[in-house]
């Protein structure tokens, strides 16, 4: 198990070691998250490393990762425990079967843990083998305001609570990091238990910067050419901007490829890696990525 780091610049070190590239504005935040023991609310597009900071952090500190990943309709039987129905219904039958059917007896075992099915919420509250894990509460936009209600106790107290079982509280708070592509706006009653911070699309450098991090064997000339054709791809009239994300593996697919630089011909095979939706590809394609693709070649030939 790693030490936390103890200043914001052993933070950006702790995270670069793991290939993570970020500002010094994000790197504070989770400094601060970690030396506080807060909550961190990461919010912003899709794609821009949310979720793989919770992970960079685990691998980084030697921590377990726990991931509930959020949807609509969920509640406590999906995030916190349920019963081993299954399990229970077998030791009924076999309690009658052999006439030890003794009901207090038989109640007690049943809701006991031995038949308990623990979830994310409630594993993060469990001792883990190297410190206390870190859980990844990742899309909270995507629930509903009812389960937002539900998360306060947990993340106020860093406990939750079984009827049958009573409280159970973490013995050692958890790493909690929440993520939002802010489909919908979560209530601030949940916010205000949390650092927050806006991830955004990072700047032309720090993109490079990434990439070289994620696939270094890419070659300084496609990668600013990929990167540079992204970056005019988010300031288009797309559905569904390309995040980092598509950035790392569209190099990855011109580098399975074979590919050194970009041509027309390579971006309408690949423009799948990039965009998610058809409207947006047919919009990009043909004369489109040409013009784009002139403007690239155009802005970086002083540098090449």
């Amino acid at each position: 198990m790693t030490d936390l780091p103890s200043d914001i610049s052993g933070t950006q070190s702790l995270l670069a070691n793991q290939s993570y590239i970020c500002d010094r504005a994000l790197a504070t935040v989770v400094f601060l998250s970690l030396k506080l023991g807060r909550p961190l609310f990461l919010e912003g597009e899709a794609g821009t490393g949310k979720t793989e900071i919770a992970k960079t952090i685990a691998a980084a500190l030697g921590r377990r990762l726990i991931r509930l990943q959020c949807y609509e309709g969920l509640d406590a039987s999906g995030a916190v425990y349920e019963w081993n129905f299954a399990e229970q219904m077998i030791a009924i039958r076999t309690a009658e079967a052999t006439g030890g059917a003794d009901r207090t007896a038989l109640k007690t075992e049943l809701f006991s843990d031995d038949y308990l099915i623990a979830r994310p919420l409630l594993e993060a509250m469990q001792d883990q083998p190297g410190g206390p894990p870190v859980l990844l509460i990742d899309e909270i936009d995507r629930t509903d305001e009812p389960f937002e209600a539900f998360l306060l106790e947990a993340l106020s107290d860093f406990q939750v609570t079984i009827p049958e079982l009573g409280t159970i509280r973490a013995p050692e708070p958890p790493i909690v990091i929440l993520t939002s592509n802010r489909t919908r706006e979560v209530h601030d009653a949940l916010k205000r238990r949390c650092l927050y911070h806006w991830v955004g699309y990072p700047a032309f450098d720090r993109e490079i910067e990434i990439l070289q991090a994620r696939a270094p064997e890419a070659a300084e000339t496609l990668s600013r050419q990929v990167v540079a054709f992204v970056q005019k791809l988010r300031t288009e009239d797309l559905f569904k901007k390309p995040g980092v994300a598509e950035t790392i593996d569209w190099a990855k697919c011109l580098l399975a490829l074979d590919v050194m630089t970009l041509s027309p011909e390579v971006i309408a095979d690949t423009l799948g890696a990039i965009l998610k939706y058809q409207d947006d590809i047919q919009k990009i394609q043909g004369s489109e990525a040409r013009r784009i693709l002139d403007d690239v070649r155009a802005e970086l030939a002083p540098a090449e």
